[in-house]
């Protein structure tokens, strides 16, 4: 169905093989951890590509890469195309996370203040604006603090809490090869853009261009109003496709010729 070439077969091979052995102990330890994090170690910008959390996740992506990154490698070469995923790929988590430091040292000064000034209406306040998620599992001990709210062991666990939720915060990994199949996605848009695609929902043709547009806009609006339930690196994938078209431009006004 596929005519793979040599990079795109490689990478395919490697990502199914690191999937069939994965399991939580080798997320927790080559996910890309936050900066914040104990946890981070710089060699997980790479390693976190090779991670993906489920069936669907690493299928969409590998999809991505055999339909997209075998007319790149042939007309780059193996060594331009393998560069150009892994720059992606970096560039992806880089910018990850660095919006991801800011948002979460935003919820670090939260619980900084919390923990300063621990009371019932400040522990609604941190979870309505920073655990909502977690809203169904704390509605016990939410219903106990509104009852007793000057209650010292309260108090304590409510600080307890909202340290615990601070943690599962910063220590939750990012996985996937997605930044770099977005930038093989963008690359193929910006090197054959009027090449015509058939979606299969909705079952039309559009031409590349097209669809990275819709891509990019999509990623950007998602990763603007992402909501605390979504577990999609939404900037992962809007900066796959920024550092690709960073550095296909630059290598553009290199005036070397590669499609």
């Amino acid at each position: 169905m596929f005519s793979l070439t040599p990079v795109v077969r490689a990478l395919l091979i490697l990502n199914v093989l690191v999937f069939l052995v994965t399991n939580d102990a080798i997320i927790d330890q080559f996910g890309l951890h936050s900066f914040l994090s104990d946890k981070f170690n710089p060699i997980q910008l790479l390693t976190h590509m090779f991670l993906h959390g489920g069936f669907n996740h690493i299928f969409s992506n590998m999809i991505g890469l055999v339909v997209f990154g075998p007319m790149l490698e042939r007309n780059w070469g193996a060594q331009r195309f393998t560069f150009f995923y892994f720059f992606t790929g970096l560039g992806a988590a880089l910018l990850f996370s660095g919006i991801n430091y800011f948002e979460v040292h935003d919820v670090y000064e939260t619980v900084q203040a919390y923990r300063d000034n621990p009371s019932y209406d400040n522990f609604l306040g941190f979870v309505d604006q920073h655990a909502v998620s977690y809203y169904d599992r704390l509605t016990p001990f939410i219903d106990k603090f509104k009852s007793f709210p000057n209650d010292s062991k309260n108090i304590q666990d409510s600080v307890a809490i909202v340290n615990r939720i601070f943690s599962n915060q910063v220590d939750e990994p990012m996985v996937g090869a997605s930044g770099a199949i977005f930038g093989v996605i963008m690359g193929f848009g910006l090197l054959f853009p009027n090449t015509q695609l058939f979606l299969l929902f909705p079952p039309i043709p559009v031409k590349a261009k097209y669809l990275v547009i819709f891509y990019g806009a999509f990623e950007l609006y998602s990763g603007v109003h992402r909501t605390q339930t979504d577990n999609v690196a939404h900037f992962a994938h809007i900066g796959g496709m920024l550092f690709a078209f960073i550095l296909i431009k630059y290598w553009g006004s290199q005036r070397k010729t590669f499609y």
